[in-house]
């Protein structure tokens, strides 16, 4: 009995090592990172499998070398939009941060940045949801950020602590940005945005006020640009929610960025460093057909690295 109790412990082992989704890259291959969505209109699609995804790179068919699902730590950059307009929404948020916050797992980190015409780190990265709560509480009394909103350089120093402080450690990566999306980018392009929010493995996903629209015009003068997380979203894989209140919003914005997959495969050997490429994320046709409706959220590309 003892000789026989010992296989089947084994044997359960092996069987349970056999579900885990390793990576297997070798040494040297630069791994391209995705985090994808599924939905449904508003609902999410869970409980999918690695065999129900297809992504190509560049119009070419790549192999899913690693898949991952909500028990992944995430790696999160709160970025919170401190102009005066946004200030009951913030207080809304404030008021259900410890209950929205409770809904992330034990490795979860959370950084918090502030930002107006400029940006800072309130609070680094930290698995306590009371210090997360805390900077929230602060964000409404903020008042050291010059007036106006210049959001992709808010984004993109998100992006670049995500890069920095993540490096190197396993889970997925978010900037969650709260704004009305208003203001003008000085010399701060959306490409620039999008490619440090590339190059750090991360997806912008954007609650915002509920008359925010994505700009109706780009504009003549190549220095300014209109906001837009809607666009930055989109290209990064990300959603946006609007937010009659913001705490609603927030609480349901992290139990959607939660449920998200991870999708890594090697990159490929042709690519030069520098270069542009494109990615696509669908469903495998067998998944397209229990899902005829649904729609894959993932970043549309990537820069070779150096």
């Amino acid at each position: 009995m003892f000789l026989m109790g010992r296989w089947l412990f084994l044997l359960s082992w092996l069987a349970l090592a056999q579900q885990q989704e390793d990576p297997v890259f070798k040494a040297g291959v630069a791994v391209v990172r995705i985090d994808a969505q599924v939905v449904e209109g508003r609902r999410l699609i869970t409980g999918l499998e690695k065999g129900d995804f297809a992504i190509t790179d560049n119009g070419t068919p790549v192999a899913v070398e690693y898949f991952g699902r909500e028990s992944e730590p995430l790696w999160a950059v709160l970025l919170i939009d401190v102009s005066g307009s946004m200030s009951r929404y913030i207080a809304d948020m404030a008021r259900v941060s410890r209950e929205a916050l409770s809904q992330l797992g034990k490795d979860d980190q959370v950084s918090v940045i502030f930002f107006g015409a400029k940006s800072k780190v309130d609070t680094e990265f930290t698995g306590s949801r009371d210090e997360v709560s805390a900077a929230i509480g602060r964000a409404m009394k903020e008042r050291s950020m010059a007036a106006g909103s210049s959001i992709n350089l808010a984004v993109t120093d998100a992006a670049a602590q995500l890069k920095e402080k993540a490096a190197g450690k396993p889970g997925r990566r978010a900037v969650i940005i709260v704004t009305d999306n208003g203001g003008l980018n000085y010399q701060s392009p959306d490409d620039a945005a999008l490619a440090a929010l590339f190059g750090a493995d991360t997806v912008l996903n954007a609650i915002v006020t509920p008359n925010a629209k994505p700009p109706a015009t780009r504009g003549r003068n190549p220095d300014f640009s209109p906001a837009d997380v809607f666009l930055l979203a989109k290209e990064s894989g990300g959603e946006v929610l609007r937010m009659e209140k913001g705490g609603e919003a927030f609480r349901e914005m992290l139990e959607r960025v939660r449920t998200r997959y991870s999708l890594h495969y090697g990159a490929p050997a042709d690519g030069k460093p520098g270069a542009a490429r494109k990615i696509a994320v669908t469903l495998s046709a067998a998944a397209r057909k229990r899902f005829p409706k649904a729609e894959v959220r993932a970043r549309t590309g990537y820069t070779v690295p150096n």
